[in-house]
């Protein structure tokens, strides 16, 4: 993996059908089926749709051997529709299940936490080095003939691990942790290879996007130690639906693609299947696109732990940096429920005496804003230093990678009221602007520094996966005290067709999706499979219509049990399908009430809400 150079990571090219995933293929993207798998038409139609947008593999869960058989059918379908295009079947508890569907479909997920092992129920176990081995030795029992299978179809298997749904006898010695994920699927794939079958992708997906990006890094290290290279599928489980989920999946899911990894990804989303491929296509094409970047020369020592977050030490300056969460810094005044700490103005005639501005130094010098909330923008680190006239509460100075030398950032780091603003002109601006908090980490240096892109987009799906992929992983890896997106116009002279209000809901999005700034009410909320047995996405939008408002709080609302629990560790309420129109509701991981019908439940789970004393509306920052 190159920090310093755009170049898709090297991996194993594995057939799928007719398609390649991983080696010198094109990124392959895919999503998954939320009908019953026994809906034989209306799975057809489905799949059909998938593919009519681009998706090049369409995966179907198959929950028992009933499930697994249709899949005949549905594949005959596909293919007397004229469509060839591969099918997985997502197996989950089932090793029956898989053995059937292997012999009819191209490729098999299974998940290595419900594989062999129990559902999880959170109990801590203790095994003797023997006891472990032989619970190694039941995994061999089931898998080996999934792999004769498979190697007799020339069939690819998926090793995919959820977080959501690791096993209690691997987060009892290795942790609920990314740790614990690879090692979950360590043990697959080295029976897989000491079996010579080498038809594999991994996949390692999370709700938690910092535990997802951890997670793939850390396969990808520890494969390498092993000599594996198979191919890796990314995704964010549980993104959600709207500018949420596209968001959040752009963070996780970009983050690894802007340092070359992952060779198929999946974009979940609480909305219809088709909807998933567009976002993903514009997430892969975004990266392809930026090979044969300007130069950025290496960094060395590398000072970020990449496998475990850490946040940058730095010095605070008013209320950026030090303990202070990130800030975010808007292109103009906003109005709105998210209103950001500091505003850029062109023009500080009319001020509203609530609010921090920022204005170019000139104006601030010129007409004496010092003791006000109104700072001093200057444009470069020379332009303050030769200044005579600065801010002695808060200055904020533009920067770039190519100005930060070593000798300048000696003369400036002893400075008090000095924030750094972060910009980048380098197609690869993700690794140009991270190599320059490389250089002010290597120095000790701890000023404050904002992180500031500047985009020319005109619809706002594209502008939200751009700004959240390129943004995203500098928070997730502990740098950046701030966030100042503007969109312009294409010659960039004007404001761009973006709403000031929706350049801002966007830096708090990334944020929030980056785990560094709590905003708004985060919804954990699954895209649905054949498993679900209620309308998944009529709750979702029901849920966020009720509760947006409420302060601080994490909802879970999952289709099944298979992530359910898991997926929702950190959720403080969860809305679990049951059975047909049934759904359970948690408080953390506790079930509260089981089997309410689906026409009662979201009022239920308010109700609870207000019981536990949680329903506190709140006025957003």
């Amino acid at each position: 993996m190159n920090l310093f150079k755009y170049t898709r990571l090297k991996t194993r090219s594995v057939k799928v059908g007719n398609i390649e995933i991983g080696g010198e293929s094109t990124i392959c993207i895919q999503s998954m089926t939320n009908t019953n798998t026994m809906n034989t038409p209306g799975t057809i139609l489905q799949s059909l749709r998938i593919i009519g947008q681009g998706g090049e593999l369409v995966r179907i869960t198959a929950q028992g051997i009933r499930e697994a058989e249709n899949l005949e059918n549905i594949k005959k379908g596909i293919r007397d529709a004229g469509f060839f295009t591969p099918l997985a079947a997502d197996i989950h508890f089932n090793p029956k299940a898989a053995f059937t569907a292997a012999a009819i479909v191209e490729k098999v997920r299974i998940n290595p936490g419900n594989f062999v092992d129990k559902r999880a129920d959170f109990t801590r176990l203790e095994f003797t080095e023997e006891e472990y081995q032989a619970e190694i030795k039941k995994i061999e029992v089931q898998l080996i003939p999934l792999l004769t299978i498979c190697k007799e179809n020339k069939t690819t298997l998926r090793i995919g691990v959820n977080h959501g749904s690791l096993s209690d006898r691997i987060m009892s010695r290795y942790g609920d942790t990314p740790g614990g994920m690879v090692e979950s699927a360590m043990e697959f794939l080295r029976i897989s290879v000491r079996e010579k079958f080498m038809n594999i992708v991994v996949s390692l997906k999370s709700s938690n996007t910092r535990v997802m990006v951890q997670a793939n890094r850390l396969m990808i290290a520890r494969m390498h130690d092993e000599g594996m290279y198979f191919p890796l599928h990314l995704g964010v489980t549980e993104a959600g639906e709207g500018e949420d989920g596209r968001i959040k999946s752009a963070v996780g899911i970009g983050t690894l693609l802007a340092d070359g990894i992952g060779d198929t990804i999946r974009v979940s989303l609480t909305e219809p299947p088709e909807n998933e491929i567009p976002v993903a296509k514009k997430l892969a094409s975004y990266f392809t696109e930026r090979m044969n970047h300007g130069l950025i020369n290496e960094i060395k020592p590398v000072p970020v732990q990449f496998f475990e977050y850490k946040k940058r030490n730095t010095n605070a300056v008013s209320n950026i940096g030090g303990s202070n969460f990130p800030i975010v810094i808007s292109g103009g005044t906003v109005h709105g429920e998210l209103v950001p700490e500091y505003s850029f103005i062109a023009d500080a005639q009319n001020v509203d005496e609530g609010i921090n501005y920022i204005v170019e130094a000139k104006e601030w010098q010129n007409k004496g804003f010092e003791n006000t909330k109104i700072f001093p923008l200057f444009h470069s680190v020379a332009d303050f230093r030769s200044s005579t006239k600065k801010s002695t509460a808060l200055n904020f100075v533009l920067t770039s990678n190519s100005e930060l030398t070593e000798k300048l950032i000696r003369d400036i780091q002893s400075e008090k009221n000095l924030v750094l603003v972060l910009e980048t002109h380098n197609k690869n601006g993700f690794a140009d602007q991270r190599a320059a908090f490389f250089k002010l980490m290597n120095a000790d240096c701890y000023l404050p520094v904002i992180i500031k892109r500047n985009y020319t987009e005109n619809n706002i799906e594209d502008f939200q996966l751009k700004a959240a992929s390129d943004m995203g992983g500098l928070f997730i890896d502990g740098l950046g005290d701030g966030i100042w997106i503007e969109n312009l116009s294409a010659d960039r002279q004007d404001k761009g067709a973006i709403k000031n209000q929706d350049i801002v809901n966007t830096s708090f999005g990334i944020l929030q999706a980056s785990r560094v700034r709590m905003s708004k009410t985060e919804y954990i909320s699954c895209p649905g499979c054949g498993r679900t047995l209620f309308d998944l996405q009529k709750a979702t939008a029901e849920i966020r219509e009720r509760t947006s408002r409420l302060k601080n709080l994490k909802i879970g609302i999952m289709g099944c049990i298979v992530n359910g629990p898991g997926e929702m560790a950190d959720a403080d309420y969860g809305y679990v399908g049951a059975g047909p129109g049934k759904i359970t509701l948690y408080k953390n991981r506790e079930v509260i009430k089981k089997n309410i019908p689906e026409e009662n439940a979201v009022e239920e789970l308010i109700q609870l809400i207000k019981d536990c004393g949680d329903w506190k509306y709140q006025k957003r920052e």
